[in-house]
């Protein structure tokens, strides 16, 4: 009897080691017809997709790109805001300066509207007039927009309105066509013959460029108290009698004359507020 060793008999694979062993040679052919066909088309998208899948830096990578891009929208998001709201601050300002300037423009309608309704209290002629323009060198005096051409001459009476009242403001200087050089009541330049309302005392009023307006030449016993009002007399020869020029704001000893006392005087109408003017005409002043 001969003993016979027996072989072993060969065992199939399990499938799973078959799958594991074919995995790796079906990816690596279709890496290499993906690497030898043509990047076109169907071909391409599938390139792009398997990267994707089994290749970690790919996707980091788009999603890098991703994340970019989301900064970027961010930024540009950010900056529009940015920008729209500078603008909306400009139009903020534009509405404020239009308001500003709409509110100037109602006060000033409400005080020209006041002064067409100011009924004369004297019998004068004349034509009104705005201011249209100061000379820094020479504050005291101003331009306005009418001229020869309107009737207006030279040593004419100005008066202006101050709270509803009418009061001196100046004379004319200078007369051209269609404009008027007016010298105002605080320019040291300026005088005229006034008088007291208390006692009927005549005196001279001079401007005081930046000092007080004063009335000079006032006997020394004349009874004189703050507030006396201070109007132009008949004897000058330029403004018509009783305009209004101010009140008596105090009294002082006239160091040049011992019989006499100085009163200073503060203005009806005020210089730096003048803004239309009524110029009486020569001709038609009673």
């Amino acid at each position: 009897m001969s003993l016979r060793k027996k072989r072993p008999s060969k065992k199939p694979l399990p499938a799973i080691g078959k799958r594991s062993v074919w995995f790796p040679v079906l990816l690596l052919t279709i890496s290499f017809l993906l690497m030898i066909l043509p990047l076109e088309g169907f071909v391409l998208s599938v390139k792009a997709v398997l990267s994707y899948v089994f290749i970690p830096q790919v996707r980091a990578a788009h999603s890098a790109v991703k994340y970019a891009g989301g900064v970027h929208q961010t930024v540009q998001e950010l900056l529009r805001a940015h920008q729209e709201n500078y603008t909306l601050k400009q139009q903020i300002e534009m509405n404020n300066l239009l308001a500003a300037q709409a509110e100037t423009v109602f006060r000033e309608n409400e005080r020209l509207a006041a002064l067409l309704q100011v009924e004369p209290v004297h019998p004068w002629t004349g034509v009104w007039a705005r201011v249209a323009y100061r000379e820094p060198s020479q504050w005291n005096t101003v331009i306005i927009d009418k001229g020869s051409a309107d009737g207006i001459e030279e040593r004419s009476a100005v008066l202006s309105l101050e709270d509803g009242q009418e009061g001196l403001a100046g004379v004319v200087i200078e007369v051209t066509e269609n404009t008027s050089k007016v010298l105002l009541v605080r320019d040291e330049d300026f005088s005229a013959a006034v008088m007291l309302e208390r006692g009927q005392e005549e005196g001279l009023l001079v401007g005081g460029g930046v000092h007080p307006v004063r009335v000079k030449y006032i006997p020394l016993l004349t009874q004189v108290e703050k507030g006396d009002k201070v109007f132009t007399s008949a004897t000058s020869s330029i403004f018509p009698a009783g305009i209004l020029v101010g009140q008596v704001r105090a009294v002082r000893e006239d160091s040049s004359f011992q019989t006499a006392q100085t009163i200073e005087v503060e203005p009806q109408v005020r210089s730096a507020a003048v803004k239309e003017l009524f110029v009486i005409s020569r001709r038609g002043r009673k």
